[in-house]
């Protein structure tokens, strides 16, 4: 039994020694860190004033956060660059007045860049803000009161969580008033935002678009249906279109296809079509517009048309017994996107720019920007040239876009202002100053940049002309399609009367070509031609390049020539600028062929076309 009662008291003694450590320890802690989790208490008199400044920390916060959240997470803008005719894009969108940083872009010489914030890099630049924003806390009630206030210099401490943004202030501020007194160096202030939720998924998102391109891929969709881009149409007459219209066309199916992608977790969407393969803990909305930076380009054109010309009824081919029009155009696409992910009244927005080049997206980068390198050529332009820009007339060409081409590779010079340009060129033996103005045509000169010099290049003016076609003499309001193409390749028109009446036109050589359709009800019965290829004769057989010849049927169905040549021909012509400048319309006289009802008749009148010629005047 007394044993028992030793052993109590000895296991008793050892708690309280442990107790006691414990204790010393808490209380040695608490005096060694007491002026970090103290902050000194605040005498009533200097609460109100105190309080305020307080405020004015939460109120710099979250002036800091919308400037983050509205400029894709930056309150410094990085530094502007600008974009060039290649590329339409600067480095920044100017979204109603507001200027936002791409996440990603192509510069103006081709350079892939990537502008994405780290977090990190988000927190430094609202510590840097509250900071500078803190001095200019306004104390004047309480100066009036009697106060004294000093506030030293200070610096921020920032930490961004989901749903809140926690800010420490470090900054001596000491306020008297009578007799009483304080002094406090540390101020924390918690803001509710949900500014790194909003950042986390705009970050998600934008990860999904750089490895998926779904906004490419929507992209291509619409230029398959709302373009002409491959096909096949069963015609004997050429197909055109606006180069004008189907833009017009594809801009407006951009811009009300691209506001209907969403994302998974948004369930009002009206079709799976739109919800992109991305779930992220926000709503996400896609924006373009009109009256942004766009690049639309398509080959191959006429002018501002595009034309497809049929085979079948050219010379020789009339054995075929049927005409057909196949058509392939080539178009670069280019134009902004803002990603806008919001909750509540928090909206965080970043811009994208979309490439479409040969009918087939950019490709994907990786987690960093890819940089395109651009040509060693244009890395040097370490010849200074001087470029006068003058028209016919010998005036001064106001504003142009100057680059220049060696051996296939041209680079983008500068912007000539009041006709001069003086700048630095790459040095190459024979290339071409290339010259582009409003109202002018394209100019190339060809000049060599191996030492300094000074150049002039002469523009020819555009002139817009009214077209009025006369058929053996008399107007002529039917259908029918002009073309202009110059001698030198450098410039064409063409225009699809009489849906179009004006076209545009520089002195030059010209061939001139007008074709007249009229009603023809030419029936072309079922045809079926027999097509051979050569096969291999066996999975064994075709690894020793033994094949066999297979043959199979193709059939054409019945179709019915409704538009077929009837008149016109061509005509080489000098048109020079005087005529251009001193008249408003170019009339143009054709000859009228024979109205085919078969297509051994309507192969003769391409023969005939070939033969006739045009009269060309100007009033």
């Amino acid at each position: 039994m007394r044993n028992n009662s030793l052993g109590n008291s000895r296991a008793q003694l050892t708690i309280f020694i442990i107790i006691a450590i414990v204790i010393v320890g808490s209380i040695a802690t608490f005096f060694a860190l007491r002026g970090y989790f103290l902050i000194p208490s605040i005498p009533e008199t200097f609460q109100p004033a105190y309080t305020n400044f307080l405020s004015c920390i939460e109120q710099d916060t979250l002036t800091g956060i919308a400037l983050l959240e509205n400029q894709a997470g930056y309150i410094y803008l990085p530094e502007f660059e600008l974009g060039s005719n290649h590329m339409p894009f600067s480095s920044q969108l100017d979204f109603l007045g507001n200027p936002i940083p791409y996440w990603y872009y192509v510069s103006g010489n081709n350079i892939e860049k990537e502008q994405v914030p780290a977090k990190a890099d988000i927190e430094k630049q609202l510590e840097i803000f509250v900071s500078e924003k803190i001095k200019e806390c306004n104390f004047g009630n309480y100066y009036e009161q009697g106060y004294e206030i000093y506030l030293g210099n200070s610096s921020a401490d920032v930490q961004i969580s989901d749903n809140k943004v926690s800010v420490l202030v470090y900054s001596d501020l000491s306020m008297v008033k009578e007799e009483d007194s304080v002094s406090v160096s540390r101020h924390s202030v918690n803001v509710n935002s949900e500014l790194g939720k909003l950042y986390n998924a705009a970050k998600e998102v934008y990860d999904n678009e750089q490895k998926n391109l779904f906004l490419e891929n929507y992209t291509i969709d619409m230029l398959g249906l709302y373009a002409p881009v491959d096909g096949v149409e069963l015609s004997c007459s050429p197909v055109v279109w606006d180069g004008r219209k189907v833009f017009e066309d594809l801009q407006n199916a951009i811009y009300e296809n691209t506001q209907s992608i969403t994302t998974k977790n948004d369930l009002n969407s009206e079709s799976d079509y739109f919800v992109g393969d991305i779930r992220v803990d926000a709503d996400v909305r896609f924006y373009t517009s009109k009256d942004w930076p766009y690049s639309f380009e398509v080959v191959p054109t006429q002018g501002q048309l595009l034309l497809a010309t049929p085979i079948g009824n050219q010379p020789g081919l009339g054995i075929l017994g049927f005409c057909y029009v196949p058509y392939h155009f080539v178009y670069n696409v280019k134009y902004p996107v803002l990603v806008q992910v919001f909750s509540g009244n928090e909206i965080f927005q970043f811009p994208v720019a979309l490439v479409i080049q040969g009918n087939k997206p950019r490709h994907a980068l990786d987690a960093t920007a890819v940089e395109i390198s651009l040509p060693e050529i244009c890395d040097k332009n370490n010849t200074e040239i001087k470029v006068n820009l003058y028209d016919t007339k010998l005036n001064p060409v106001n504003s142009a876009d100057i680059s220049y081409e060696c051996f296939g590779t041209k680079c983008e010079i500068g912007k000539a202002n009041s006709g001069v340009l003086t700048a630095g060129f790459p040095q190459c033996a024979n290339g071409d100053i290339i010259a582009r103005a409003n109202g002018f045509k394209e100019t190339r000169h060809l000049y060599s940049t191996i030492n300094s010099g000074s150049v002039d290049v002469v523009m020819d003016r555009i002139y817009e002309m009214g077209v009025n076609l006369n058929l053996d003499g008399a107007n002529y309001d039917g259908q029918a399609t002009i073309s202009f193409f110059s001698q030198d390749g450098s410039f064409s028109s063409m225009v699809s009367y009489p849906e179009q009446k004006t076209i545009n036109l520089s002195e030059g050589q010209y061939e001139v070509q007008v074709y007249i359709y009229q009603n023809s009800s030419i029936t072309l019965g079922k045809t079926t031609t027999k097509q051979c290829i050569e096969v291999p004769q066996s999975a064994i057989g075709g690894l020793f390049g033994f094949t066999k010849e297979k043959c199979f049927d193709i059939e054409f169905p019945e179709q019915i020539i409704s538009n077929a040549l009837s008149g016109g021909g061509k005509q080489n012509y000098y048109i020079l600028e005087s005529e251009l400048s001193n008249h408003k319309t170019i009339s143009i006289n054709a000859n009228k062929l024979p109205t085919p009802n078969s297509i051994e008749q309507l192969n003769n009148n391409y023969l005939l076309f070939e033969k006739k010629g045009l009269v060309i005047g100007f009033g």
